[in-house]
């Protein structure tokens, strides 16, 4: 298992920078239904340098490329290669993994499926891809993984990340392709009280519940934006977004979802799918 260890600035919390489904083209005109992706990954780029706050590593969550060329994949390197922090990526189901590994060795970012984040926190990021297919499954090597990794840091807090959403969001359309096997998920979790957490993107949306007594957290998109609660495929007119999550040495998380301002990234709210 690929272990990386991510220093601590400040000795009460860690602060990670989630950005998840950008859509990429190589074409810098290429727009996913009516959104040019690469300017509203862009301009959410832009909106955590006017927020101006600290954060020690990105965390991007899947769905990186829309048309699975390598110069998708360079130009999300390239548009975060602005900060000099250290960034953790995983497959969603949009991704080509061959090509997505295409651009690595790369000094930012890292292909660790765990992290040892400072003093108390570790990170574990997971496969949850089927390739071919919108829904998501992990494998048992992926749960054996997870098994692992937690039991050789009990003590540590742990934070779970993988694109598909482990429970259902609420939204018919949507929860046919969340992780179809997530059963085998909650119950290596189960099995460690260490873990708070479980992060993911694939549903472009914000999402806080709780499970299990575990938070699931799910992040907007930096491109189009799915509307919550609706059983038919509807988009939404919130803006795309980012989130911060705040580790505590004690345990707890504390998040928040921004979103850029303005009206230039709305999308074609009739259509029927994508």
């Amino acid at each position: 298992m690929q272990t990386y260890s991510l220093p601590q600035t400040n000795p009460e919390s860690v602060v990670l920078l989630q950005i998840t489904d950008t859509h990429l083209f190589a074409n810098g005109s290429g727009s996913l239904l009516g959104v040019a992706t690469k300017d509203s990954f862009h301009a959410v780029l832009a909106g955590v340098d006017i927020a101006a706050r600290h954060f020690d590593a990105i965390v991007a969550t899947g769905d990186i490329s829309q048309d699975h060329t390598p110069y998708s994949y360079q130009r999300f390197a390239d548009g975060i290669s602005r900060w000099s922090q250290p960034c953790f990526w995983l497959p969603g189901n949009h991704d080509f993994q061959p090509t997505m590994q295409s651009i690595l060795p790369s000094e930012q970012i890292k292909p660790q499926q765990q992290v040892l984040v400072g003093e108390y926190w570790q990170m574990i990021l997971l496969d949850s891809q089927v390739q071919g297919v919108p829904h998501g499954e992990l494998s048992t090597a992926q749960l054996a993984l997870l098994e692992a990794a937690l039991t050789r840091y009990p003590d540590r807090h742990a934070l779970i990340l993988l694109h598909h959403h482990p429970l259902e969001a609420g939204s018919a359309w949507l929860d046919q392709h969340q992780l179809h096997n997530n059963s085998g998920l909650w119950h290596v979790i189960d099995r460690h009280p260490q873990v708070k957490a479980v992060l993911c993107g694939h549903i472009h949306q914000d999402l806080d519940r709780t499970y299990h007594g575990v938070r699931v957290l799910a992040t907007p998109s930096t491109c189009i934006q799915f509307m919550p609660d609706s059983d038919d495929f509807a988009l939404d007119h919130n803006n795309p977004g980012w989130r911060y999550l705040e580790l505590t040495k004690e345990g707890r998380i504390m998040t928040s979802v921004h979103r850029i301002s303005g009206d230039q990234f709305k999308p074609k709210l009739d259509a029927e799918g994508y």
